[in-house]
């Protein structure tokens, strides 16, 4: 009977580290596999001659901070970090080299009355700690803040006009 436990017991024990080891391979597999809209780090040297000659049209007077590439909505992407003025402009573009979106970081009290007041009532009392306007195929469509809740982050969105939009640019 003792003997018979013991093999119960052993046989429970391996069908759990089987199990155990399992659970891990599928995780591994998981973090192995890039997910979609996952920057990767490039450098100049990456980009596609279309990227290049939009990059030197667009960040002249910039000091560039970084390159990286990305999938959004199936495409490829360039992504450029600059630093202008002393605030931050990031440049999204597409691989034949049009300028996609541009964020650029603007002061809170710089904006419209309508907009600050948005942005401050979207924050619900959150410190607001960075703001960039948002041009997507050269108009103005949104403003974004960066919020921080204790030490929780967020972010809230607005029109050009300060008024709610209806999905997320």
């Amino acid at each position: 009977m003792r003997q018979l436990m013991l093999t119960g017991r052993l046989a429970k024990e391996r069908r759990m580290t089987y199990k155990s080891f399992g659970m891990l391979m599928g995780t591994a597999v998981a973090l192995a596999i890039p997910a979609s809209g996952q920057e990767k780090k490039i450098d100049r040297s990456d980009l596609p001659a279309s990227v290049v000659k939009t990059v030197d049209g667009e960040t002249k007077g910039s000091t560039i901070k970084g390159y990286s590439t990305e999938r959004e909505n199936g495409k490829k992407v360039y992504e450029v970090e600059t630093v202008l003025s002393g605030h931050t402009r990031d440049l999204q573009i597409a691989e034949d080299g049009t300028l996609n979106e541009i964020e650029e970081e603007v002061s809170l009290t710089s904006l419209p009355d309508a907009v600050q007041k948005g942005l401050q009532g979207k924050a619900k009392g959150a410190k607001i700690t960075k703001v960039e306007s948002l041009t997507k195929g050269g108009r103005l469509v949104a403003y974004e803040a960066a919020t921080l809740r204790g030490a929780k982050k967020g972010e809230v969105q607005v029109g050009p006009d300060g008024a709610g939009l209806k999905h997320a640019e």
